[in-house]
């Protein structure tokens, strides 16, 4: 049975994120998209220290939509190199898991992508 994951990614523009987090969902790419913030990143970016305020975006996925959520991500995604990351769903509800699996086509409801 392919495993959850969040995928996680931030921006400077929340509308924009909640615009990927329906893509994601409407096309059975994520089963829900939660959007937090907004929150204050400091990162190094070409040389320099930057600080910026963002949102976080996360995504509940399955292993096997990685590619297609992460390929979804960087085509409507502003920033030069978006924060895209995967984080292993471990334990989980698994009712919760059911449910991710058959939002996004992967489990037994049927539904396709």
């Amino acid at each position: 049975m392919d495993k959850i994951i969040q995928v996680i990614t931030t921006c400077n523009n929340k509308e924009l994120l909640e615009e990927i987090g329906t893509y994601l969902v409407e096309n059975r790419l994520a089963a829900c998209a939660q959007i937090l913030g907004p929150i204050t990143s400091t990162y190094w970016w070409q040389g320099e220290i930057e600080q910026a305020t963002e949102w976080v975006c996360t995504l509940k996925t399955t292993e096997g939509l990685y590619e297609k959520v992460e390929t979804a991500i960087l085509e409507l995604h502003p920033y030069d190199l978006p924060e895209i990351i995967a984080i292993d769903v471990e334990k989980s509800l698994p009712a919760y898991a059911d449910w991710v699996r058959d939002e996004t086509g992967q489990g037994n409801k049927g539904n396709t992508i």
